[in-house]
This record gives structure tokens, sequence and C-alpha cells, in this order.
């Protein structure tokens, strides 16, 4: 079997890469990289993966790639997803996620391919949800709150589309809140462990910065997503969408404050008016029934684990930025 994972430098796509290669080893495992692409994600398993250079932007070159690698499965993962930036680069946000999807799904119908495709939608599309609506399930209203949801909203219609029109094995998954190692540092948890790592290493005076804190999330390890990514594949039907997430439901602020517990000195925070969205969403818990009952998943990885590894990334980070120095 042949699979391909777009956005295989990022944090889920590097996990999902260590994932496949340590479970199903007879896989060969390729990836869609851009030439300034990052590999420090990679560094594990580089030897055993393939890349090849493509852009979701440029139809040729995705083109090329599909030809090249036919894949049997596609992990559609590469996205502009950092929310606050697509209030800065609303267009640029738009074009990455909606065209690049778009260019993708073209490419596979133009090369009459017929791979199993795992399109990588949000749960950001449901927006603001009233509390008689939790815990959110498929058939909810979407309200996208930033241009980032807008793009998701995109993403997730044009699957449905090409799977309805032109019989592409869409599906696509609706992913709540998932952190651990290697986080984007835009993200508060990431961003939060980061900070304490510096405070701890004397590279930061207190207090650190945070922004809104009385949002509420349902928390999942990247580890249990990467597994969950594989099984939407192994079973279930194109055209479906399935909500994916943790079991661990709580505030950003109860969040900050089992980070702030796991710290080798005393945490002190403030909130930064500069870190706070012109818009939020401040409730996201999912029911992710539908997809149990399809495949069986269950998280596993507890909420303590993961942000202790999350903060010990950030640590082993800053120890070897300090080593290279």
């Amino acid at each position: 079997m042949r699979v391909l994972i777009t956005g295989i430098t990022g944090m889920v796509g590097s996990h999902l890469a260590e994932y496949i290669l340590a479970e199903h080893p007879s896989v060969e495992v390729y990836g869609l990289v851009r030439w300034r692409s990052p590999l420090d994600n990679l560094r594990g398993v580089l030897p055993r993966v393939t890349l090849h250079q493509a852009e979701l932007r440029d139809l040729n070159s995705l083109v090329l790639l599909l030809n090249r690698v036919q894949p049997d499965r596609i992990f559609h993962l590469a996205a502009q997803s950092y929310v606050t930036s697509s209030f800065d680069a609303p267009a640029d946000t738009l074009q990455t996620n909606i065209i690049g999807t778009t260019n993708l799904l073209d490419a596979i119908r133009l090369t009459h391919q017929n791979p199993k495709i795992h399109i990588c939608s949000s749960s950001e599309v449901y927006g603001q949800v009233t509390a008689a609506e939790v815990p959110i399930r498929e058939h909810n209203a979407f309200r996208p709150a930033s241009p980032y949801a807008v793009s998701k909203v995109g993403e997730d219609m044009i699957a449905l589309q090409y799977f309805l029109s032109y019989g592409l094995q869409t599906i696509r998954t609706r992913m709540f809140t998932h952190t651990g190692p290697r986080r984007g540092d835009f993200f508060a948890e990431s961003a939060f462990a980061k900070q304490i790592a510096e405070i701890e290493a004397g590279l930061r005076r207190n207090p650190m910065k945070v922004g809104n804190l009385d949002s509420v999330r349902t928390f999942a390890d990247v580890r249990d997503a990467v597994k969950a990514y594989w099984l939407l594949l192994d079973r279930c039907p194109a055209g479906e969408v399935y909500n994916i997430g943790g079991n661990r439901t709580l505030t950003v602020g109860a969040m900050l404050e089992a980070l702030k517990s796991m710290a080798h000195c005393k945490i002190e925070h403030e909130v930064d008016p500069a870190l706070l969205r012109p818009t939020d969403v401040t409730l996201q818990i999912p029911d992710i029934s539908k997809f149990q009952a399809a495949t069986g998943w269950q998280p596993e990885i507890p909420l303590e684990t993961t942000l202790r590894d999350l903060l010990d990334y950030h640590r082993e980070r800053l120890k070897n930025a300090a080593g290279v120095a």
C-alpha cells in the first residue's frame, strides 16, 4: 500500500508518518513538501519516507506528484491552520485551504486515480454554539467565526461535492482540539508551554502572556488523533463526515494551571490584549459517538501526559538551541 500525506512536516503529519511506519511497516509513506519546508519533525523517520516537492496552489505540480506516487490512500493535512493569522491574511488562508484542496481533488480526478482520501476539516466550522447544542453533532449548523473557519467550511464542502459529482472517495473529519509534542507555537497550549520553558531557563521574565482563558475545550492527544485518522480510512465509507475529539473537557485557564503545576519554578500570567481575537469560539465539546460506532476508537492518552510531553518538548528545543549557540 502507498500512502501520501500532505502536511507531513507538521505536528499531525509527522506523528501520522511515525504511526504508520511503526504499526504498518509494509506501507510505503510519501509526503508532499514545499522547497522551504522544515524537516525537523521528521528527523526520526526521514530515511524511511519519500518526499516530493509540490504546491497546493499549483495544479500541475499536484498532477505530476500523483502520477509519480499513485497512492492508495491520501491524508490531506496541509493547511494554513492558525486562526489568529487568518485575520491578518484572510485571502491567503482561503487560497491555501479552499483552492489548494480543490486543486488536489481535481488532480486526483484528472489523473483518473481512485484513492481513499481523508479531508481534514475542523471543529471551527461550527463557530459559537449555544449550550443547547452541546455536545456538538455533525449535523449542527455552521457559524464560522474566523477566515480560517470559513476556509474549512469551503474545504469540507468541496470534498463533499467531489464525492457527489465525481465519485471521489473523500471522507471528512472535524477534529476538535488536539495537541502534544511539535504543536506550533501559535496555539494556546504550546505558547503557554514554550513561555514556561523559557521562564525556567531564565530566558523570559514572569508574568507569561495569555489570551482568553474562559473558552471551554475538549482536548485530545495528537498520537490518539493519528490512530483515529488511520481507522477512518480503514473502516469508514466515502462521503461521510465525523467529529473526532478527546474525552477531557476544561477551560483554557484550567489547562494553563495544569501546565503551571508542572513547572520547575513559580509561574505568573497576565492577559495580553494583543492575544485576544476579534471573534472567538468559546464552547467546543464534541459528540464523537458516530465515529466511535464506525471504528471502535477511544482516546487513551491522559491530558496530563499530553501536557507534560508538550512542556518537555519545549524544554528540549531550548536545550538544543543553546547547544547549537
